[in-house]
């Protein structure tokens, strides 16, 4: 992974509206072995319960624990696809693990369902602790991973959870993220409405119905390939889903493979499905991994493949509502995904709300654990079971400033952010530049070349040195602190001297602070020994989980977004073209979405290198690059416009009137326990799942 997160809280002038940090999080009993207990802010009476209260929000109207989790109701169901991806002669279907309150049942009452499509149930498990799906020796359902079945099912909600076509137990192959992908969830949403065929066995003729205990009413949730697939559902307009929680999830697949061309892994979607597929599924599934290899090249031009794997061409369609959790330093799903759905949400009027957190792949539950099971409990209760609990008025965002600090705002981004073009400009020294609002000089140019082995750590480490790698543009000490929020463009003009060639751009915060050490092991976190209990458990399924802490480094500057492009993609960013040595170029690069502060003292860079180590792989020569700034720019979302950016880069020194304190500062190395390992594809590992 990378450098550094975002490092400070933000001062009042330059917040536009935005709430004070909080600065504690309401924690239930710890234990090593714990005994079961309820998470919920509040208990069954509606007392402050000492489990896990917090004095700062009001008693509401909320779901309450009164079904037995014990006695629930536990089946199978295979819900029909209407596809035959195995060809096998009959449709695939996909098994669907229900758990439900059996008091509801009994009084003929229907609930509302909480789904989580996933490939993983089998091959690798989910959450922090990689759990799988269990079953006992007549095939039922005993263990459902992670807690929503634990702490929803109590509070008169069903969950169910679905396996992909062609994995665990459904028919079918897995075709990474495309119509068998999709289809999979998206029949179960059908069934559950009364407009599916569901059947209680894999190859039987007795019909299972929904329709006597579902209300239809669906909300969709998971992390990684789980969120990606509720994005994929979402933008088909089905019936009934009434709203979605995407984490980290993905909402093009071409921009998870690759960057205007410039590849992001050395491995395809073949690959992946392959890893996912049931034993027999890889068998029978030969034609599907065939047509993977074939539709999506490793050239990275976009292909009819990728453009069935485009959820934000479809935002249109989305009826649900959605709640976006994503890690601004994820390098596995990078944020460019989270930026570029809720962009196209937002232009279709959809309710929506995000948090955005310093960690890179990592879930809520682990790192703000408390306050997201009792928001999470309320965004259910306001859209599957129709409270008026308030959520719907509360802010629209929650972002983490500093290692456990938290700030919201009224509407993401806030409506006082306006894109704002800083223009690089030559310096003192070889390839240590200014960046301002003015344009450069006629003439004026910076040459670097392109090695493979560095990256953007090693150019933000050496900002101020004429290295031959890079090109830096920085700049000036800030007077007062500045804000971007959304995503940003950097569009170069270079001239290389091959015929190939990688771009990569960044913008770096350069100064101390202290962070979230997203690329260490655990992505930000420490898992603990500790367990907290978060709804009702059985001896075949706990409700209770590992805590975790934040895992924080000291750091000299902090990587705020990034971006990368194949050069040959400038005259076509779907389909790249040889390069003609010695001709200037222009492309676009498109900066991943983010939200920091700039503390006042610090400096803002712009750095523009070849290959970024580990996030880009080389192109296939190795080329020296010349860059006309004439004709280079960023454009940056800053909160306030350029006035801001100008009042911040001028004037005496300001010291911050914000109460918000900021992290003591640290040392000023800026690598300081901080690593840089391969991200890998979204496969469920340690707090990668």
């Amino acid at each position: 992974m990378t450098s550094g997160v975002l490092a400070m809280a933000a001062t009042a002038a330059l917040m536009a509206g935005a709430a004070p940090p909080v600065s504690a999080r309401p924690v239930p009993t710890t234990t090593r072995d714990a005994p079961v207990q309820d998470g919920t802010p509040e208990d069954a009476s509606g007392a402050a319960s000492a489990r896990g209260a917090s004095l700062r929000h009001p008693p509401v109207r909320e779901s309450r624990p009164v079904h037995s989790y014990a006695d629930a109701i536990r089946e199978s169901v295979w819900v029909d696809t209407g596809l035959d991806g195995d060809r096998d002669g009959r449709a695939d279907r996909v098994a669907v693990d229900i758990i439900r309150p059996r008091e509801a049942a009994r009084q003929g009452r229907k609930v509302p369902v909480i789904m989580d499509a996933s490939p993983y149930y089998a091959c690798c498990g989910r959450g922090n602790e990689s759990q799988k799906k269990t079953y006992d020796a007549k095939g039922a359902p005993v263990r459902f991973p992670l807690y929503y079945d634990n702490y929803f099912v109590p509070r008169g909600y069903a969950f169910a959870a679905v396996d992909l076509a062609g994995t665990n137990r459904s028919d079918g192959c897995d075709d990474v993220g495309g119509r068998s992908d999709i289809r999979s969830a998206k029949a179960v949403v059908d069934w559950l409405n009364g407009r599916g065929r569901g059947y209680t066995t894999r190859t039987g003729t007795d019909r299972a119905r929904a329709t006597g205990w579902s209300t239809g009413d669906t909300g969709m949730i998971g992390k990684s390939w789980d969120g990606t697939i509720a994005n994929g559902v979402a933008a088909t307009g089905v019936e009934g889903l009434k709203t979605i929680v995407p984490i980290g999830a993905i909402s093009s697949w071409y921009d998870y493979y690759f960057a205007k061309g410039a590849p992001l892994y050395d491995s395809g979607p073949d690959w992946l499905s392959q890893y996912v597929n049931s034993p027999e599924a890889r068998t029978r599934c030969a034609h599907v991994q065939q047509r993977l290899v074939d539709g999506a090249p490793r050239t990275g031009d976009r292909t009819p493949l990728w453009d069935a794997r485009d959820h934000v061409k479809d935002a249109h369609k989305v009826k649900a509502s959605v709640f976006v959790v994503h890690g601004q330093q994820d390098l596995n799903v990078r944020a460019k995904h989270f930026g570029q759905w809720w962009d196209a949400l937002a232009e279709h009027g959809v309710e929506r709300k995000i948090w955005l957190s310093q960690t890179g792949h990592v879930d809520p539950f682990d790192f703000r654990r408390a306050d997201w099971v009792r928001t999470l409990h309320r965004w259910f209760d306001h859209h599957l079971l129709g409270y008026d609990n308030g959520i719907d008025r509360e802010p629209m965002a929650d972002i983490e400033r500093a290692p456990d600090q938290w700030s919201t705002d009224r509407v993401w981004p806030p409506r006082a952010t306006a894109g704002t073009t800083l223009r690089p400009g030559t310096g003192a020294a070889p390839g240590v530049g200014t960046l301002g609002v003015t344009r450069a000089r006629p003439g004026a140019t910076e040459t670097f070349r392109d090695d493979p082995a560095l990256g953007e750590l090693d150019w933000a480490a050496h900002i101020d040195a004429p290295t031959p790698a890079k090109a830096g543009f920085v700049t000036r000490p800030l007077t007062r602190d500045l804000r971007l929020s959304g995503s940003s463009t950097v569009t170069v003009t270079a001239t290389p001297d091959t015929t190939s060639a990688h771009l990569s751009a960044v913008l770096v915060d350069l100064g101390p602070a202290t962070i979230r050490d997203y690329g260490a092991a655990g992505e930000g976190i420490t898992t603990l020994p500790e367990r907290t209990c978060w709804g009702a458990s059985t001896a075949g399924d706990s409700a209770c989980y590992k805590e975790t802490r934040a895992k924080t480094a000291d750091v000299g500057f902090t990587v705020v977004s990034r971006g990368w492009a194949d050069l040959g993609n400038w005259a076509d960013e779907d389909r790249g073209r040889p390069l003609t040595p010695g001709k200037a170029h222009t492309i676009t690069l498109d900066l991943a979405a983010a939200d920091h502060v700039v503390p006042a003292d610090h400096r803002l860079a712009l750095v523009i290198g070849g290959t970024d180590r580990d996030l880009i792989d080389p192109p296939s020569t190795r080329p020296t690059l010349t860059l006309d700034l004439t004709r280079a720019s960023a454009r940056l979302p800053l909160v306030g416009g350029a006035p801001a950016f100008v009042r911040a880069t001028s004037g005496p020194a300001h010291p911050t009137t914000s109460g918000s304190a900021r992290p003591a500062a640290p040392s000023t190395a800026p690598l300081a326990g901080v690593t840089d390992p391969r991200p890998a594809p979204p496969i469920p590992g340690g707090s990668t799942r």
